[in-house]
């Protein structure tokens, strides 16, 4: 994810200017509406009879109050007030600020006043003005309108083909449409604050946009912007216009789609999820006819789709798409794409060059990750035939057939967190709409973009109502499968289950869906204003336990691969990558007897992964400890924090830090062979793909796939970020040093990974971890005891015997119903004698021993000591008879 915010030395002058005029007590024209607009906001109108005012001054021997329009004439009278218990409840991050109760006379001023230049202020008791702030209005517009306004169909609506037009814009003193040249009024519904019009209908397919005139604090006057609709479902070429698009056309369904098939569903905790980027998909295979293009999922002959069937056969249940609706930092237009002027090929595998190159262009390359929206409920037009008209929606479709027709359902990744810029930028949608309302501000009136950029505020009603539109949208129009929330803790808990609620609505008797079937999971990680439930209570890790959508566990993952994200020292090693039983050279690591007990306490992060993140599940720790999931500490959080599998998403790699490859390669001692490394990955990929619950692997991880060292991709185009599906073309590691603007520090450590040919592994490498890791998902596929619905459940099936104070190091033994799994990460075949299983008639799993590992097939079982003999860097997996 990536946003900018560039503003020149005169913009900041002005600003500092302004702010120091308001400062200045008694300073100044008399009225407010003479000032330039303030530059804080530290009032609040949080409801029409309550104002919360940050640092409010002392109205002793004045007045303070709301003052509106053009001339500050119409004045909303302040009194000292406090919050009622309701308003503490929905505004706790504002409990301890001073309140202000609006005069019960003046009440009924209040939606004219929203509509102008509002400012609230002190006055002496002269009258003259001694202080001023701009208000921030979002409560009083959800209440006054939200209940009203959240049940209004906006966007394009269509009754018998003829379309009615509405959008949200309570504030707003005019909205006209522009209309394919022309313009046409709009009605206002005092109630709502919707303006619509109802159109003909040769309106179809013809663009449009709304000239909103309103009062934006960002420009400091009323203004008429010339915006898309929020609600769009079609645009022209790089958004420009909205298009009058009925997704319900059957012109825009292709052959086949009101019959689609799709494979059966699964439930959550069941689902194996492969995470891929529609460009990178395809844009380096040769064999695909539509390369970089949603129609590459159509390619049935294509060495993707291929690869995409195989895992499909094996036990791979979804495909996660990264980002593909409308972003706002690609070029659509094919003629307008930059690409690299240089001969990347020709440049050492350690050179600077490449990514020096690749950095030049990538403003304006076809290549980005796609955290950018701009409009949430259109497909991107870059990755269309044409961007401009409706080829999006009908290739869009087309590729969830083809994912469908593959076996796979599709997942959306979806950004409802921050929008690609804010105010009056030209690529703000929403706030040039309604000023102030869909961004979540600071206490100073300042927009938060503790997610990267504009960050958007779904707890207020209608930006919460977008949320759930949305994804509605998608999942009837475009028959989703399933749906991945970026950044879900800067949700509302309450919003993401009102987005469950909405779609186990949808019956396919009804909608053409079964929305039941639907799955959503999300990063609940816990972070920025909102931290800690400071405003609302959010849709993070602990809170969404027991509510049946998921969210990344990074427990194991940390365990897994070693140390974390963002370490100074990427050779930090974890269960995975060697740690303490093959350990490389850096001081990151430890004393011997230091990597030893953090391995131990991986090793329990670990079992607790596999258990689903369990928080009361309960087992022997390495200590001997009789703990329960949750007692086990993840730098001062529960390890365990799910109420039954399915709350945690299990992942060794994705698209964010480095690839499973790239940890492996800075973490493993530099002289581990090829063959190894493939093992390794594949025992890394192991411990989330054997888990309870759901898991997810980056597309193309199962082919040791590299990107050069790059930990944070998402801009760094085509040569470092495409999928290569053919072996000979390698794994992507070796294309230069990774860009500088994210990795220039671990440069240092880079280069003589990058320069050291064996790490660039070849096709025998590659096609055994890809054959090996389909043998484990066939077997996790077909064991029915790795998809238990409870914790009681996995309490009677599952157990690590060997854990406890004498448990042998980089080795995981569990036993799950009539199976035993041994994971050994130790460079030395292990013997792990399981007492209990003595006499028992265990032996490899067929997958296994009839499958592509050579390596595991050595595997052996002494039924009469009940020991288990596993190669070394191998999981293998026994049942028994």
């Amino acid at each position: 994810m990536t946003g900018t915010f560039r503003r020149t030395v005169t913009a900041i002058a002005a600003a500092l200017c302004a702010a120091a005029a308001a400062a200045l007590p008694g300073a100044g024209p008399a009225t407010a509406a003479e000032q330039p607009y303030p530059t804080k906001a530290e009032a609040q109108w949080i409801d029409r009879d309550t104002v919360v005012w940050k640092g409010a001054p002392d109205p002793a021997g004045g007045t303070l109050q709301l003052e509106a329009g053009p001339d500050g004439d119409r004045r909303l009278r302040l009194t000292p007030g406090a919050l009622t218990p309701a308003e503490r409840a929905k505004y706790p991050h504002l409990k301890d600020f001073p309140a202000f109760t609006v005069d019960a006379g003046d009440r009924g001023e209040a939606a004219t006043a929203l509509r102008d230049r509002l400012v609230a202020t002190r006055r002496a008791a002269d009258g003259s003005l001694r202080e001023t702030t701009g208000v921030q209005i979002p409560g009083v517009l959800d209440d006054l309108y939200g209940a009203a306004a959240s049940k209004e169909r906006l966007g394009p609506v269509f009754d018998h083909g003829r379309p009615t037009l509405a959008v949200w814009a309570p504030t707003a003193r005019t909205v006209a449409l522009e209309l394919a040249g022309r313009t046409v009024p709009m009605t206002r519904d005092d109630r709502t604050g919707v303006w619509s019009v109802r159109g003909e209908r040769d309106w179809t397919g013809k663009p449009y946009r709304y000239a909103v005139t309103v009062f934006a604090p960002a420009a400091g006057r009323t203004v008429t912007n010339k915006v898309t609709d929020p609600y769009a479902t079609g645009l022209t070429a790089d958004s420009a216009y909205s298009l009058v698009t009925d997704l319900a056309d059957p012109r825009l369904a292709p052959r086949g789609w009101d019959r689609l098939t799709k494979p059966a569903a699964v439930p959550l905790r069941d689902a194996r999820i492969q995470e891929l980027h529609v460009r990178d998909f395809s844009i380096a295979d040769r064999t695909s006819k539509h390369p970089g293009r949603y129609l590459a999922f159509t390619d049935r002959s294509s060495a993707g789709m291929k690869h995409l069937r195989a895992l499909a056969r094996t036990g791979t249940t979804h495909v996660h798409l990264l980002p593909a609706f409308d972003l706002g930092t690609v070029p659509e237009k094919r003629a307008d794409q930059a690409v690299p002027d240089c001969d990347l090929a020709a440049y050492p595998p350690d050179s600077e060059k490449q990514q020096e190159c690749v950095a030049r262009t990538a403003a304006k390359d076809a290549f980005n990750w796609g955290y950018d929206p701009l409009h949430y409920t259109v497909p991107e037009g870059s990755y269309a035939s044409d961007p401009d008209g409706t080829a999006r929606t009908v290739e869009f479709r087309r590729m969830v057939q083809g994912l469908n027709g593959a076996g796979l359902r599709t997942v959306m990744d979806v950004v409802y967190n921050h929008t690609v810029a804010g105010g009056q930028d030209p690529k703000s949608v929403l706030d040039r709409i309604v000023p102030g309302y869909y961004h979540r501000l600071l206490d100073d009136g300042t927009v938060a973009t503790s997610t990267c950029c504009s960050n958007t505020a779904p707890e207020h009603t209608m930006m919460g109502k977008l949320v759930v539109d949305s994804i509605v949208t998608w999942a009837k129009q475009y028959k989703v499968d399933g749906f991945r929330f970026d950044l879900m803790g800067h949700h509302p808990k309450a919003n993401i289950l009102a987005v469950r609620k909405a779609l186990d609505a949808l019956t396919p008797a009804k909608d053409g869906v079964d929305g039941k079937s639907i799955v959503l999971y999300g990063e609940g990680w816990n972070f920025g204003e909102v931290a800690d439930d400071a405003r609302f209570v959010q849709a993070t890790q602990k809170n969404m336990a027991g509510t049946g959508i998921a969210t990344f566990d990074d427990r194991s993952r940390d365990a897994i691969r070693g140390g974390g994200p963002f370490d100074a020292d990427p050779r930090v090693q974890g269960f995975a990558s060697g740690l303490y039983t093959d350990p490389n050279s850096s001081p990151a690591n430890g004393t011997r007897d230091e990597q030893k007990a953090r391995l131990l306490h991986y090793q329990d992060l670990i079992k607790v992964g596999l258990t689903g993140g369990l928080a009361d599940y309960t087992f022997t720790d390495s200590a001997g400890r009789t703990v329960k999931g949750s007692q086990v500490d993840y730098n001062g959080a529960p390890a365990g924090y799910a109420a039954a599998p399915g709350d945690a998403l299990a992942y060794a790699d994705a698209h964010d830090n480095e690839t499973l490859y790239d940890a492996l390669a800075y973490k493993l001692p530099q002289g581990t062979k090829a063959a190894d490394r493939a093992r390794m990955q594949v025992l890394a990929m192991a411990t989330a793909t054997l888990s309870q619950g759901p898991a997810l692997s980056q597309a193309g991880s199962d082919l040791l796939r590299s990107k050069s060292l790059d930990r944070n991709s998402f801009d760094s185009g085509d040569w470092f970020n495409a999928l290569h599906w053919n072996c000979a073309d390698g794994n992507g590691f070796g294309r230069g040093l990774p860009p500088a603007a994210d990795n220039k520090d671990k440069w240092p450590y880079a280069r003589p990974l990058l320069a050291d040919p064996a790490l660039r592994p070849g096709c025998d490498a590659i096609t055994a971890a890809s054959a090996a890791y389909r043998d484990l998902t066939r077997i996790r596929a077909t064991e029915p005891d790795f998809g238990l619905a409870t914790t009681d459940e996995v309490q009677r099936a599952l157990s690590f015997p060997l854990s406890g104070a004498g448990e042998t190091p980089g080795v995981i033994t569990m036993r799950l119903g009539r199976l035993v799994v041994v994971l050994n990460a130790t460079p030395e075949q292990q013997r792990q004698t399981v007492p209990a299983a003595a006499g028992a008639p265990y032996a490899l799993h067929p997958v296994q021993a009839r499958g592509a590992d050579p390596v595991v097939r050595t595997a052996a079982y002494d039924r009469g000591t009940g020991t288990f003999t596993v190669p070394a860097r191998t999981v293998a997996v026994f049942t028994r008879g």
